[in-house]
C-alpha cells in the first residue's frame, strides 16, 4: 500500500470517505482540502456499468466546459494550403503538412497536448498511430480533431473544449478546472460533464450506467459524490 503524507492523511481525516456528498458541497470539500503549492487541477471519475470491451458501448466525446480547464492547451494542426494560416491565426502551436508527420515519425519532439488535422492529412497522420495513439494524440472525428474547420477547432479547444474517453475499465476521468476556481465555476463545469455523459450513454449498455463518480485534486483524496439525482447534478 502506498504511504501518504502528513498533509494527505490529515485531509482524508476530516471526512467519511465511504459517504457520497452532495455535489455542491464536494467541490467546496476539494476546494478546502487543496494543500500543494500549485494551482492544482480538480478531477472527476465516472465508473460506467459498461463494457469496455465491445465497440458497441464506448463512451467517447467532447464537452465544452462553461468555464474552462485553467489549463493552458498547446495544440498541433496538421493541414495544408490555407489551412495551415487560418490554424495559425486561430493560436495554434504547431502547424505543418506532411513535413510535420515525418518530422514525428522520425523522432521529433512531440510538443502538443491535442493534435488537429484535416481529412485530407489523415493518410499521413494516421501512419504515426504507433507513436500518437499511445499518448492519446490520434486526431478522431468523433473528437471533433479531424475536420476541415481547423479555426473553429482551434478556438474551441483553446476556450475550454476537452475530448473525454473511457478507459479499460470502464472509467471516464477528465478535468473541471482548477481549485482556484470559484466553487460555482467548478460545479458548473461538473455540471456540464456530467450531463454529456449522460447524454453519451451507449444503447447497448445495460442496467446501472453511472455506477460511482468522484472529484478530487491533484494531491488530494478523492470525495464521493452522490448519485441519487446525478442525471441534473441537484443538490
Amino acid at each position: 500500500m502506498p504511504k501518504h503524507g502528513k498533509q494527505f492523511s490529515g485531509a482524508t481525516a476530516t471526512f467519511d470517505k465511504q459517504t457520497p456528498y452532495p455535489a455542491r458541497d464536494a467541490v467546496q470539500m476539494v476546494k478546502d482540502m487543496a494543500f500543494a503549492k500549485f494551482d492544482e487541477t480538480v478531477e472527476a471519475v465516472f465508473k460506467l456499468g459498461i463494457d469496455p470491451r465491445k465497440a458497441d458501448q464506448l463512451v467517447r466525446g467532447t464537452v465544452a466546459l462553461p468555464h474552462g480547464t485553467g489549463k493552458s492547451v498547446r495544440i498541433a494542426v496538421f493541414a495544408t494550403g490555407e489551412k495551415i494560416a487560418e490554424a495559425e491565426a486561430a493560436g495554434a502551436d504547431v502547424v505543418g503538412g506532411k513535413e510535420l508527420a515525418e518530422s514525428i515519425a522520425g523522432g521529433g519532439a512531440i510538443e502538443f497536448d491535442l493534435a488537429i488535422a484535416t481529412p485530407d492529412m489523415m493518410a499521413e497522420v494516421g501512419k504515426l498511430g504507433r507513436v500518437l495513439g499511445p499518448r492519446g494524440l490520434m486526431p478522431n472525428p468523433k473528437a471533433g480533431t479531424v475536420t476541415m474547420d481547423v479555426a473553429k477547432a482551434v478556438e474551441e479547444f483553446k476556450g475550454g473544449k476537452i475530448e473525454y474517453r473511457n478507459d479499460r475499465y470502464g472509467n471516464v476521468a477528465a478535468p473541471v478546472g482548477k481549485v482556484s476556481f470559484e466553487a460555482d465555476h467548478l460545479y458548473t463545469n461538473l455540471t456540464a460533464l456530467a450531463e454529456e455523459i449522460m447524454r453519451a450513454k451507449p444503447p447497448a449498455a445495460k442496467g446501472g450506467y453511472v455506477r460511482n463518480l468522484s472529484i478530487s485534486s491533484t494531491m488530494g483524496p478523492g470525495i464521493k459524490v452522490d448519485l441519487s439525482r446525478v442525471e441534473k447534478l441537484l443538490d
